[in-house]
Formats: structure tokens, sequence, C-alpha cells
């Protein structure tokens, strides 16, 4: 969710899809931003995700998450989780450190454009 929702504000694209690297899967993740509002739905977990920046709710969770913008740059805390996270948005990619986990991961997206399939469409099929 942090990944769709940073990548919809930053590229400000529509999120169609999200591929997590580590988990080697497609996620069935939908986001949209316009200004500082977001407005979104993880198929997977069947739950809305949304807000006016800087909270956003996710109502799987029943928490907020804080998200600060600068540039490509994002970063903020997950009060579910309760783990910060810092994430950079490159082309079709974020990469999101997760400070609880001590851990980088990757996810590739897959915007709402037609053509517009994962960067990485060999390694996302596999």
């Amino acid at each position: 969710m942090i990944a769709a929702a940073a990548y919809a504000f930053v590229a400000g694209k529509k999120v169609a899809g999200v591929f997590d690297h580590s988990a080697k899967r497609d996620l069935q993740i939908a986001a949209e931003s316009r200004g500082t509002q977001l407005q979104g739905f993880d198929g997977d977990r069947a739950v809305k995700f949304g807000g006016t920046l800087p909270e956003i709710y996710d109502t799987g969770a029943e928490a907020f998450v804080s998200m600060e913008i600068d540039g490509a740059k994002v970063r903020g805390h997950d009060r579910g989780a309760d783990h910060a996270y810092s994430a950079q948005v490159t082309d079709h990619f974020v990469q999101l450190y997760d400070y609880g986990e001590s851990a980088w991961f990757t996810f590739d997206i897959r915007g709402a454009e037609p053509g517009y399939g994962y960067h990485r469409g060999a390694e996302a099929s596999s």
C-alpha cells in the first residue's frame, strides 16, 4: 500500500498493480492521487485506503500511515506496524526501506495507461 501511494503521489500517475520483488508475486493494488488526496484499493486484502496528506488511512489495518513527500523521496511512519519507512520513487519502481525490519524492499509499478506494463515484465511473470 505504501509503495502504491508513494508512486501515485510522486509520479502523479494511476497505479493498476504492484509486483513485490521480495515475495515474487503480483499484488492487486490500485491507487490514484489528485493533489494531496489519495484513494486506493488493495484487492488482495479487499480493503480501501486513502486520505489527505500527510495521513493515509488503511481500513484493513485500521491504522494511519503518515507520508511526507520531498521530490522523489517519501518518508513516514506506519502506525499499524509501528515502523518508520523511507522510499525512493524512480521510473516504474519504488524502493522502500522498512526501519522496523531493517530491510529494503523493491516494488515494480504497473500503470493504468494502455501499454504501461511492468518494467521488468519477464521477471514479473516468472
